[in-house]
């Protein structure tokens, strides 16, 4: 993957006009991009096909999707199944599928180790590399295989979620909002220490 380009996953709506804007294509390509990328969640600028061959074209050269599967899958005899994802700077980071009858959560991670240190968790005793990005939560979520079985999402993987909270509150923006995934946010829990 070309870490030079940007990533369209991660980006909120006012985010993606920015990006749009700013190569030179009408705004509203930024609702077909996230119609693309959060409902339909392809992988490709190249199967967004309601877009111009000329913009896609242009997009491609700033731009990535930027979703990748997890590097790594350990299932357990209850059917909870760990994944591990490579973010920046060669670092994984896991996320953990809950299946529990009709229910399916997801617990998700924030941050590459955390700052918090609390003595009952061994993500504080990696002490803390860095902040996950908006594209780097939002793919634990939408490059899930069992992404579809979703009922819940709980932000209380590694790291503390209020100390990267600019780029969880656009994660959590792209799930509840009309142009991502509208979910109820009755469907997500913020797990936190105490931060404000």
């Amino acid at each position: 993957m070309n870490s030079e380009k940007e990533k369209l996953a991660g980006m909120t709506l006012e985010k993606l006009k920015a990006a749009v804007k700013a190569a030179g294509m009408p705004a509203f390509t930024a609702k077909q991009i996230a119609d693309w990328v959060y409902r339909k969640r392809v992988r490709s600028i190249d199967e967004m096909t309601n877009i111009s061959l000329k913009n896609r074209e242009s997009l491609k050269q700033l731009f990535e999707v930027g979703y990748t599967s997890p590097a790594e899958a350990v299932r357990s005899v209850d059917g909870t199944i760990k994944y591990l994802y490579k973010v920046e700077n060669e670092h994984y980071v896991e996320a953990v599928y809950i299946p529990d009858g009709e229910r399916a959560t997801l617990c998700v991670s924030s941050q590459v180790g955390c700052k918090m240190n609390c003595l009952f968790c061994m993500t504080g005793k990696q002490k803390y590399t860095a902040n996950l990005t908006a594209n780097e939560i939002i793919n634990q979520i939408f490059a899930l295989p069992e992404f579809e079985k979703l009922t819940n999402i709980v932000f209380m993987g590694m790291g503390e979620p209020c100390d990267n909270l600019d780029n969880l509150l656009d994660a959590i923006e792209i799930l509840t909002a009309d142009y991502g995934t509208a979910w109820s946010p009755h469907r997500l829990t913020v797990s936190t220490v105490g931060i404000r």
